[in-house]
């Protein structure tokens, strides 16, 4: 751990377009590669509970499989409903290819 940050992947460990759902101390936290980079949000909807590394990235947007919410990946801000609640946003730091998270949330 360096300051606070864990490695949790590399950057040749999910597509651009692509998700990848990790376990990081009891909760389950999905990386996402948009084109604008790689972030890390909560996997549960907050709506419902779905997980949303069963749903579609769609640029910036990760919509959730079950009713249709969709969260903005860069921050966990809500884009539609029914979801009103934002997802917890996790803090990057990527050193060549590795990938390392904040363990604390930004939006909890």
């Amino acid at each position: 751990m360096k300051d606070g940050y864990q490695l949790i992947a590399s950057t040749t460990d999910v597509a651009q377009g692509k998700t990848l759902c990790l376990q990081l101390d009891g909760r389950e936290i999905l990386l996402c590669h948009a084109k604008e980079g790689f972030f890390a949000i909560d996997n549960l909807c907050t709506h419902a509970e779905a997980r949303l590394s069963e749903g579609k990235l769609k640029g910036c947007k990760i919509l959730c499989p079950l009713h249709g919410a969709a969260f903005d990946v860069r921050d966990g801000s809500v884009l539609t409903r029914p979801a009103r609640t934002p997802l917890a946003s996790y803090p990057l730091r990527i050193e060549g290819e590795q990938i390392y998270v904040l363990t604390e949330a930004t939006n909890a």
